[in-house]
């Protein structure tokens, strides 16, 4: 009896310091795996906010992970029939007025996707997270009415990003993003991602609009709101493919 109340007691003090505690990693790929799954199919409306105009587009898209993308414009009639297709690190983009596929070259990585405040690479390296980013947690604190841990990302060594460093909040009585925010090498913040309307979609809870702020644009941000969504459904690799793109709607 004895014996067992002091193995308790350690397995309590192990608890107690924190060495069975979740790494930063694991958070923030938990954080991930949870608004995304395996594979998802959702519509989702982009609103693109600027001090002359505010623009909104509606979108069909289609995930595999983080390595497969299809998306696809429904409206306005302008853009409708517009694709962006992503495989692992490489896009293309299918113009329906001119029929003509362009694959994007490295230069163009950082040019505004669609006219938002998301550039290209967004959809390129958010897979890398994990390879190009060393990360750590390093506080906890209230962000929006709900405890969060803060996150670090500081680029690896020869890692091919553009940001200097990225602070991730995670929210701990759920385990979904609540932003992230973008530094250059010089410290400067450029770009916040802020997370709201959490409820219950496809089966899982999580934030139903997603808003990038342009930090050094002021009056400039892009929303994305979900309008529907499924996860992990059965999603042929034809839907990623050259002929699928190129297909007029």
């Amino acid at each position: 009896m004895f014996r067992r109340c002091i193995c308790l007691s350690a397995l309590c003090a192990l608890v107690g310091s924190g060495a069975f505690a979740q790494t930063a990693e694991e958070i923030i790929r938990r954080s991930e795996d949870l608004i995304k799954g395996k594979t998802c199919k959702g519509t989702f409306v982009m609103t693109v906010v600027t001090p002359s105009y505010t623009r909104a587009m509606e979108m069909d898209s289609w995930w595999v992970g983080n390595e497969k993308a299809l998306i696809l414009i429904r409206s306005p009639k302008k853009e409708a029939g517009n694709k962006t297709l992503k495989i692992g690190n490489e896009l293309w983009s299918y113009l329906k007025n001119t029929e003509m596929t362009i694959k994007l070259p490295p230069s163009m990585m950082l040019q505004s996707w669609n006219g938002s405040d998301f550039t290209n690479d967004d959809l390129v390296r958010e897979s890398n997270l994990a390879k190009d980013y060393a990360q750590r947690i390093v506080a906890e604190e209230t962000f929006a009415d709900q405890r969060c841990w803060v996150i670090e990302l500081l680029p690896q060594p020869n890692a091919p990003v553009v940001w200097g460093k990225i602070i991730y909040r995670v929210r701990k009585s759920d385990m979904l993003p609540a932003s992230q925010e973008y530094f250059d090498e010089r410290g400067t913040l450029m770009r916040s991602m802020v997370y709201s309307e959490y409820r219950i979609m496809g089966g899982r809870k999580l934030p139903a609009k997603w808003v990038m702020i342009n930090r050094a644009r002021e009056g400039h941000q892009t929303a994305f709101e979900i309008k529907k969504i499924q996860f992990d459904i059965s999603i042929s690799d034809k839907v990623f493919s050259y002929r699928e793109l190129e297909k007029r709607e």
